[in-house]
């Protein structure tokens, strides 16, 4: 048995996505209360994203099962042992490549969220899953938190936050990614400017819009 569908993270997770699905953001008033066209201004903001997130404090706001299994398929194969995750939420996706690393044999998980009750909803999540030895989570903006103190060589880098930043989080981290390094990027059509560098091969990606929502992409 694995890790991650075995107790007690399976079920956690049966959980967790449960609760994600029955408390949507889409019903939340936040949304409700402004035109789609504004809701896409806000998640392409690199100003407003503080605020905008702060709104959705309550909100899972998971990756998807399937790109969950993904990660931690992609982090399994490769062998990976260091992860560095944009966007810790409640933990789901944390949870799935923390679970890749048990079964790897160990590693690190450095994970970033700048919301205070995400990061105790996670560490609890975390530690329910019985994975906190593995994992570590930075609270504070990530453009901070992730400027420093990073591993040598970087093996997997998810990109879950606010959309926005995802070229600036990725040229904090470009000079780790190792050859081979996989970057998956969650709706990553929010951020224009991340396509166009992952997208051009000069800058050493090789890139594929794996779903309608995930962008995956190899360091060469």
């Amino acid at each position: 048995m694995t890790t991650l569908v075995s107790a007690p993270v399976a079920p956690l997770l049966d959980r967790l996505f449960a609760e994600a699905d029955a408390h949507s953001p889409l019903a939340s008033p936040v949304f409700a209360a402004i035109s789609k066209e504004e809701q896409k201004r806000l998640m392409r903001s690199k100003t407003d994203y503080r605020s905008f997130y702060a709104e959705l404090r309550d909100y899972a706001l998971p990756v998807s099962r399937d790109a969950g299994r993904l990660l931690y398929m992609l982090a399994r194969a490769m062998r990976a042992e260091t992860i560095v995750e944009f966007g810790t939420s409640f933990g789901l996706s944390t949870l799935h490549l923390a679970a890749a690393l048990r079964d790897n044999g160990g590693g690190r998980l450095i994970t970033s969220e700048f919301e205070p009750s995400k990061v105790a909803a996670a560490k609890a999540n975390i530690a329910a899953g019985g994975l906190s030895d593995l994992v570590e989570v930075r609270e504070g903006d990530a453009l901070e938190t992730l400027a420093s103190n990073l591993p040598e060589t970087i093996d997997l880098l998810l990109l879950d936050g606010a959309k926005a930043l995802y070229g600036d989080i990725l040229m904090l981290v470009e000079d780790r990614l190792r050859p081979g390094a996989v970057i998956l990027a969650d709706n990553a059509d929010y951020c224009p400017d991340y396509l166009a560098h992952v997208s051009a091969t000069e800058n050493g990606y090789i890139t594929l819009p794996f779903t309608d929502e995930v962008e995956l992409s190899i360091r060469l």
